[in-house]
């Protein structure tokens, strides 16, 4: 039962409040069918988008500006959802997108596909934590088979990568440029990839990605160092430094002013005079010391006074100031350099060495390259486009590509898409049901109905008749093709293997996982207790979005 009567309560005919005024309170099945349906309404709204026929969503927020994108964690992440289970479904994009960086679409519709089956159970008179029980087993069930038809491929075969590249950018805006961003994502990972005792580790912090608009998604490059967004502080510097020796500065270059106002009283205008040479020798040391240790690069973290830069342009030093902490990490671990944070105790032994550091213009704006590094355990990808909209899109995607990239690096085990392993695990459940036996049969059931669910929205979006090809893709099954599935772009039933459409086992049984998390964690709840909302709680949370905005735009 539902009341807004929040929280009263008559054991003894005496009414007694327990709750704030102004809160909202909704128990049992009225509670549990609210939560399900506003879970259901989110995973709708993504199931256009799935697949390599799926559409793309425009997003505007309270601001006017626009995203368009078929990235699941980015469309809930800019939707700015209000019901508490919907925000759920949210956390479970966002956790899968931390963790495997793909495959975000499919927890979110597979959570929205579990819950539409459980409607159907409940109305069987079947309990909740009876259905959760049975949603549990079937996931053991179903992970354990998921990795016992995993085929493990050559990490080492580039090919093999750039397919899973290929796979992952398939429902992408990028389509067109497809096979040149494939080949750049796994480039970069197997670039920074690290092998420790017989284990691979990447870390896509090391690809640094920087967008400029302007040219065509093929104008898109890897440079095999750092990119800085800055351009050479004095007209005078040179704009290429070839054998590159670096100095990474995170010291400012200029004389600071003291922390306390103070005043000095100056009578004599020759006073004057020697208290800005004094200035002039401070910035003068500095610079004669970066010399003297044989530096003709300096990238500084902080400003460089002017002064400075007219001492080091007359040394024939390149300097770039206000350079992100970031970046500077990223230099470190490129060019074997160290950033040192004074002067007074710079040596040799800290300098970065680069084959090139060269001012370039790209689009309208300068920017530093730095390549042919020491180490190159980091990388850069200059993403081009000819639209800002378009730039941002290819970005997201280049991050699902080389994240899948990455995942087959950790765990080479891979199965095939166009819902054939869906469709291949769904069976086995079937099979395996009745030895279950009981209530938790059904539930068992209704996972593998969920998990075909996903291949009947693939049919959806691919124009082609769901009920007829997944008889077909039963058909196929039984017969022993394992691969069978979706080819979407030729609206037909194929195998999978041989057109290389390859996932990650990792995206696959993590999107699993989590879609049955989030399933499994709203059929638990029987009741909802909503405090009222203050107005100052509202303005606060206002005051926060604007200051995230802005430092987004800073960033």
């Amino acid at each position: 039962m539902a009341s807004a009567g929040a929280g009263y309560i008559e054991p003894t005919g005496i009414p007694v409040i327990i709750l704030k005024e102004g809160s909202s309170r909704t128990v049992g099945r009225d509670a549990l069918r609210v939560n399900m349906m506003a879970a259901i309404a989110v995973a709708e709204m993504l199931r256009t988008t799935y697949g390599p026929r799926g559409m793309d969503k425009m997003l505007v927020d309270s601001l006017g500006d626009i995203t368009i994108t078929n990235d699941g964690a980015t469309i809930l992440d800019k939707m700015d959802l209000q019901h508490p289970a919907a925000k759920m479904l949210v956390q479970i994009a966002k956790g899968q997108d931390e963790e495997v960086g793909d495959g975000t679409k499919t927890a979110v519709i597979f959570a929205g596909e579990l819950l539409k089956q459980s409607e159907e159970l409940l109305l069987k008179e079947i309990h909740p934590t009876t259905i959760v029980s049975g949603y549990k087993k079937a996931l053991e069930l179903a992970i354990d088979y998921l990795y016992k038809i995993a085929e493990p491929i050559d990490i080492t075969n580039k090919e093999l990568l750039r397919e899973v590249a290929k796979t992952a950018l398939t429902s992408k805006a990028v389509h067109g440029a497809r096979d040149h961003i494939a080949e750049i994502s796994v480039e970069a990972v197997t670039t920074v990839a690290e092998n420790r005792d017989g284990r691979w580790y990447v870390d896509l912090d090391n690809i640094q990605v920087v967008k400029k608009h302007g040219g065509s998604l093929l104008d898109t490059k890897l440079v095999k160092g750092v990119i800085l967004d800055k351009e050479v502080v004095h007209p005078a510097m040179p704009r290429r430094v070839v054998g590159a020796r670096i100095a990474l500065l995170d010291a400012p270059l200029e004389i600071e002013k003291p922390e306390i106002d103070a005043e000095i009283r100056i009578s004599d205008p020759t006073y004057m005079r020697k208290f800005l040479e004094e200035e002039e020798n401070i910035l003068s040391k500095y610079v004669d010391k970066i010399a003297s240790v044989g530096a003709n690069v300096v990238v500084c973290q902080k400003g460089i006074d002017d002064v400075a830069q007219h001492f080091l342009a007359k040394k024939g030093i390149l300097a770039v100031r206000r350079v992100k902490r970031s970046d500077m990490e990223k230099l470190e671990r490129a060019t074997g350099g160290r950033i040192v944070s004074n002067i007074d105790d710079l040596s040799e032994k800290d300098l970065g060495y680069a084959e090139l550091v060269e001012e370039r213009k790209v689009g309208e704006d300068k920017m530093v390259f730095i390549e042919g590094t020491k180490n190159p355990r980091s990388v850069s990808i200059l993403v081009r486009g000819g639209l800002e909209r378009l730039v941002d899109e290819a970005e997201r995607t280049l991050r699902d590509s080389m994240s899948a990239v990455a995942d087959v690096l950790r765990d080479n085990r891979v199965v095939y898409g166009g819902g054939a392993a869906e469709i291949e695990v769904a069976m086995y459940l079937r099979e395996y049901a009745p030895k279950i036996g009981g209530k938790e049969a059904l539930a068992v059931e209704a996972f593998a109905k969920a998990l075909e669910g996903l291949v009947v929205t693939l049919l959806e979006n691919a124009g082609m008749d769901p009920v007829e090809n997944v008889m077909k893709l039963r058909a196929g099954h039984r017969e022993g093709q394992r691969w069978l599935g979706v080819d979407v772009l030729r609206a037909t039933l194929s195998d999978m293997k041989s057109l290389k459409v390859i996932e990650p086992v990792l995206v696959k049984a993590n999107a699993i996982k989590a879609g049955t998390e989030a399933a499994t964690l709203i059929l638990r709840i029987d009741d909802m207790i909503a405090a009222a909302r203050s107005k100052t709680e509202e303005k606060k949370k206002e005051e926060k979005k604007e200051k995230e905005e802005e430092e987004k735009e800073k960033d």
